[in-house]
């Protein structure tokens, strides 16, 4: 027995999309800010995620790596790719079922420096959110220190190999008001560029959230076609 018919119901849940496409740069993590249950979910440290889905081809040959020797400041791109054509169309079917597939920008302060494209739909009782964000830095190195401080941030994650210069993934489980929701986060360095995605999916009719593995290689997927569009965009 639902307390709330059900469109109220569902509005009510997906009302904080609202507040969050107004955050601007600040959207990360998906229409809902749930409070965590126990722990996080490794997702990229077994065999059947992100360990399996990373490809040595995509992005990788960017960046000349954080050791360069050299006194001038390792800078392979000049300014952020249009986000919202990052993501093949395809992809965006895939894993937003019932998006537009153009998405939706995300305002930003500075466009050359940051800029970010998010899709989501509702399609029956499924819910997806997907945001891609890049993030251009002055320097290599100054990308490799924003990197490390935020994956010091999180815990039981792991490495994503062949993905950019370096690369992590996360998967959390959250729950409010006995709704879980699954959500999945990537990130990757490739020379002074960062690429976040956020991906997370809600089931509102069992209440249950994807699995890990669903949104995992989900994420992976989103940012394998990102870094395809950001090694197209380094300087030449």
């Amino acid at each position: 027995m639902r307390s709330l018919p059900l469109p109220l119901a569902l509005t009510a849940r997906l009302s904080p999309v609202v507040v969050l496409a107004a955050a601007g740069w600040s959207l990360t993590s998906g229409p809902f800010a749930p409070t965590p249950t126990a722990g996080h979910e490794s997702a990229s440290t077994t065999p059947d995620s992100s360990a399996s889905e990373s490809s040595s081809s995509d992005g990788s040959g960017s960046g000349s790596g954080s050791g360069s020797g050299s006194g001038a400041a390792v800078k392979a791109y000049a300014a952020a790719p249009t986000p919202c054509t990052s993501v093949a169309v395809k992809t965006i079917e895939s894993l937003v079922p019932g998006a537009k597939t153009d998405g939706k920008e995300i305002p930003s302060t500075d466009t050359k420096a940051r800029r970010t494209c998010s899709w989501n739909a509702l399609k029956g009782f499924d819910y997806r959110w997907l945001d891609v964000s890049f993030e251009v830095l002055d320097s290599e190195q100054s990308a490799d220190k924003t990197y490390k401080e935020r994956i010091a941030e999180k815990s039981g994650g792991g490495a994503v190999p062949g993905l950019g210069d370096t690369a992590y993934s996360i998967v959390n489980l959250t729950t409010e008001d006995k709704q879980q929701t699954r959500e999945g986060e990537v990130i990757v360095r490739s020379s002074n560029a960062l690429v976040v995605v956020t991906y997370n999916g809600s089931d509102f009719e069992t209440k249950k959230a994807p699995s890990t593995d669903e949104i995992n290689k989900g994420a992976i997927k989103a940012a394998k076609d990102a870094m395809t569009t950001l090694a197209g965009s380094a300087k030449s």
